[in-house]
């Protein structure tokens, strides 16, 4: 029983406790190219800016994050894919609202 024992302290008796575990931290930028990204999607007209630099935060984050040890990688990517979602839905709005007022200009000056 005791050479039992002091097999057990050599192999487990460490002076030193382990180190605790420490949360890497959420990239910021990510953050913001999410909430830009969504922000995009909700706000008529200035989507398009805001989904811009939501793809220029996010596209910030990603090339961070491969740097850092940090946490937020799918927070970056969901801003990127909101972001670019935003930018093309409004993108495509504008350029409808133009031909339409372009079409609707020609008309009546061509009836006059």
């Amino acid at each position: 029983m005791n050479q039992r024992h002091n097999d057990v302290d050599r192999y487990y008796s460490d002076p030193l406790p382990p180190p605790p575990y420490v949360v890497p931290k959420t990239n910021s930028k990510s953050i913001a190219a999410l909430v830009l990204g969504i922000l995009s999607l909700t706000i008529p007209y200035l989507g398009f800016f805001i989904g811009i630099v939501a793809i220029i935060f996010a596209s910030l984050a990603l090339k961070e994050l491969r740097i850092r040890m940090e946490q937020g990688k799918g927070l970056a990517i969901a801003g990127l894919v909101c972001g670019i979602i935003g930018t093309a839905l409004y993108a495509i709005l504008i350029i409808l609202v133009l031909l339409f007022t372009v079409v609707v200009s020609t008309n009546v000056t061509s009836t006059y």
